[in-house]
């Protein structure tokens, strides 16, 4: 299996599990955890995100799993972290916002998608290892993510411009399924905005919303036939998604539409889909004088989603749409006598019209907290980045001395790292690099040398830069026997290096431990004159400083002595 195939297969099944029954999508969950292991195994940090995601994803959108979707999520956001992969961390934001929708924490949820679209706002335009398609399909999926729960929030201006930012990101590149999946999104968007703006008395715009979202849904259908979404060959679209047919019917509800309707409604879909071809229907039964039968409908859904909290604003069109029938049905049966303004239907109208009013300026407030958050996101990543850089020595990318000498220090306070190791780490013949060859040709050898030297030591070992082509190397919690073991190893593994990457060069390591009370400076002062020792034996080795002795007056401390225990040829 190449990583093309499982990438493509696990597309193949997130477009499968959000429109399957549950055994079903139980299965696909199987199926895509066993992908993620593959993946884990294989170690390529893109496509280890990529399955997180699937997975995590394929458990949001499957009843009672949600809960498992957490750990996934927080594994790929700290994953994404690690390996610098900046679209699919806002893509780890932007699903963890989902999640906390569906648990009905909807200020956290939105300062979520701050953070993803802070982070989208910041990132590159491409990569060049990745390749301009690979990177774009990324892209328009983490703002698909984020353009979900905007949705979902009901915050639609936000919603709007994310799902445009996703549609150009593919424009393109896109095959048949990524163009499917883009008009059926605006399409749900352009229903939902259609409604809620109904409920505030602007059913001018709600109406245009509606003629939209219904030309989207007979453009989608060349695309739809192509698309990895599960369908019946032949037949229109129209007649298989439930929103598209009820697209048509909201830009003109009318008997024609019903038995389309009654066929798509509470088949597999999300929640707040169910609910649109559920309006849709009533309306159309309602053209048809058949009021009872739409509040039937309308009712029975409202039984059935009672427990959905994947779309507040939609449930709240559901109920709205039953007030409104039931409203004209209690007009019929008022007595004509009294005055129309006392009528109890007519006070709760304005009462509700009032409470839409101040929803309405509510949501103005929640695009605002979203654009602040949005803000101060986007200068608290610029502010750690400034940070990160007076800390970092911009050749190897490893901590420069400042950091350090910070380190150092919180190390040395700190019981739980004693004993701490210090190294001191020079190149042999670096010098020569420089002369014989060049400067750029000496950088290049330092980078390939702080890259093995921090590959061969512990997760918890620190390898910083102390200048020109010295590093610091320090080992928390690692007595001198296992610190020359560990350093051991760096020494082997320069010394293998190609000719071509390291130019012969080799290393000579000082190694000391860190004494009670000691000063960074005398800890590294010491270590400094190991090193010179280990130079002085021929360099490619370790010399070690043992640890103090009861010293008798008048004599001198030890010197440092080289280790006796490493053989620059290779043994130990």
């Amino acid at each position: 299996m190449s990583d093309a195939w499982l990438l493509g297969r696990a597309r193949e099944l997130i477009a499968a599990v959000q429109r399957t029954e549950r055994a079903e999508q139980l299965r696909v969950i199987g199926t895509l955890d066993e992908l993620l292991e593959e993946t884990q195994r294989r170690g390529e940090p893109v496509l280890v995100a990529q399955m997180l995601r699937a997975s995590a994803l394929a458990r949001l959108v499957t009843r009672g799993m949600v809960g498992e979707a957490e750990q996934l999520l927080d594994e790929m956001l700290a994953h994404t972290k690690r390996h610098g992969l900046a679209l699919l961390r806002a893509d780890a934001h932007a699903l963890r916002g989902r999640r906390l929708v569906l648990a009905v924490q909807e200020d956290a949820a939105l300062t979520e998608i701050a953070r993803a679209l802070a982070i989208l706002d910041d990132a590159p335009s491409t990569d060049v290892q990745m390749g301009r398609r690979a990177w774009d399909r990324l892209l328009s999926s983490a703002l698909n993510d984020c353009w979900i729960v905007l949705n979902q929030l009901g915050v639609y201006e936000a919603a709007e411009e994310v799902i445009s930012r996703a549609h150009q990101a593919i424009r393109d590149s896109a095959g048949p399924h990524e163009i499917t999946l883009q008009l059926m999104n605006r399409v749900k968007m352009l229903l939902g905005w259609g409604l809620r703006l109904e409920r505030v008395g602007r059913h001018e715009d709600a109406g245009d919303k509606f003629r939209t979202a219904a030309s989207m849904a007979i453009a989608v259908e060349a695309p739809f036939a192509e698309s990895l979404f599960p369908r019946e060959s032949g037949v229109p679209a129209v007649d298989q998604v439930g929103v598209l047919a009820a697209s048509l019917a909201f830009a003109a509800p009318n008997a024609a539409h019903i038995e389309r309707l009654r066929r798509l409604h509470g088949t597999q879909g999300y929640p707040h889909e169910n609910i649109l071809v559920t309006i849709a229907l009533a309306r159309c039964l309602e053209s048809d004088d058949q009021r009872p039968g739409a509040f039937t409908v309308l009712m029975e859904a409202r039984h059935t989603q009672a427990e959905d909290n994947s779309q507040p604003s939609m449930r709240l069109n559901l109920v709205r749409e039953l007030a409104r029938i039931g409203e004209l049905d209690a007009e019929a049966d008022e007595p004509a006598t009294e005055e129309p303004d006392t009528r109890p239907t007519s006070l709760l109208s304005d009462y509700a019209a009032t409470l839409e009013a101040e929803l309405w300026s509510l949501r103005e407030s929640q695009i605002a907290t979203l654009n602040t958050r949005r803000e101060h996101e986007r200068l608290s990543a610029e502010h750690g980045a400034i940070t990160q850089q007076a800390l970092q020595d911009p050749l190897t990318g490893l901590p420069n001395r400042r950091a350090l000498d910070e380190r150092l220090r919180s190390l040395a306070a700190s019981a739980f790292a004693q004993p701490l190791a210090v190294a001191l780490v020079d190149l042999d013949g670096f010098k020569d690099v420089n002369d014989q060859h060049s400067h750029a040709e000496g950088d290049d050898v330092l980078r390939v040398v702080a890259s093995t030297l921090r590959d061969a030591l512990r997760g918890d070992d620190i390898v910083a830069r102390y200048g020109g082509d010295e590093f610091i190397v320090l080992l928390p919690g690692a007595p001198l026997s296992a610190a020359t073991q560990a350093l051991n190893r760096s020494v082997k593994a320069v010394a293998s290096l190609p000719h071509h990457l390291s130019h012969g060069v080799t290393l000579s390591v000082g190694l000391v431990s860190l004494r009670p009370q000691e000063r960074a400076e005398e800890v590294l002062s010491r270590a400094d004159a190991a090193m010179y020792q280990a130079k002085r034996g021929g360099g490619n080795q370790i010399a070690t400083s043992p640890q103090p002795t009861v010293e008798v007056a008048g004599e001198p401390a030890e010197e440092p002595v080289p280790d006796p225990t490493f053989d620059p040829g290779g043994h130990t």
